[in-house]
C-alpha cells in the first residue's frame, strides 16, 4: 500500500488544501494528513479541532475516500514524521512560482536527509491558487465572508471563533 504524507499547519484547511488532498488521494491509497505542532506559534484552531474539520470537510468533497486518510500531529523533521508514520510518498501543493522555488529548495534538502521517501509536487487549481491559510483568518477576523475559500464546515468554525 502506498501511503503519503501530507504536512501543513492546516490552520483552518482551505478549499486548496481539500483540491492537493484529493489529488494526493488518486496517487495514494492512504493519506497522512499530518499537522505541525510549532510551540513559538499560537494557531487559530486546536489540533483536535483541526483534525475534525479536515475530516469533515473531506467527507463532504470526496466522502468515499474519507476511510483513506489519517490525521496526525508532528514536531520534528517532516521526513523523520514521514518515515514514523510509513509514508513514501511527501504531498506537496503548489500555487504559484513562489512556491515552486521554495519547494524545491525543501524537496532536495529532504532528500539528502532521506533518499527513500519521494517529493510529489501537485498542483492547486484554478480557483483555489490565491487561497491561503494566513489570508482566510484574517479576512474572516475582520467580518469578510471566506464562503468561497473554505468548506462549510470551516466557515462555520470560523464564525463560531468570531463570535467567542
Amino acid at each position: 500500500m502506498t501511503t503519503a504524507f501530507y504536512p501543513g499547519s492546516f490552520d483552518p484547511i482551505t478549499n486548496g488544501h481539500v483540491d492537493v488532498l484529493v489529488q494526493a488521494l488518486n496517487v495514494a491509497e492512504k493519506v497522512i494528513v499530518a499537522i505541525g505542532i510549532h510551540p513559538g506559534k499560537t494557531p487559530l484552531f486546536s489540533f483536535e479541532e483541526k483534525a475534525a474539520l479536515i475530516r469533515a470537510s473531506l467527507a463532504e468533497v470526496f466522502p468515499e475516500k474519507s476511510a483513506h486518510i489519517d490525521v496526525v500531529s508532528f514536531d520534528n523533521l517532516v521526513v523523520d514524521a514521514a518515515r514514523a508514520h510509513g509514508a513514501s510518498l511527501l504531498i506537496r501543493g503548489l500555487r504559484d512560482g513562489t512556491d515552486l522555488d521554495y519547494e524545491m529548495q525543501m524537496a532536495g534538502m529532504n532528500r539528502q536527509m532521506a533518499p527513500d521517501i519521494q517529493t510529489i509536487f501537485l498542483p492547486a487549481g484554478t480557483a483555489s491558487r490565491p487561497i491561503t491559510a494566513t489570508l482566510v483568518r484574517q479576512i474572516a477576523a475582520m467580518g469578510g465572508d471566506v464562503s468561497a475559500f473554505v468548506p462549510a464546515a470551516v466557515l462555520q468554525a470560523l464564525k463560531s471563533k468570531r463570535k467567542a
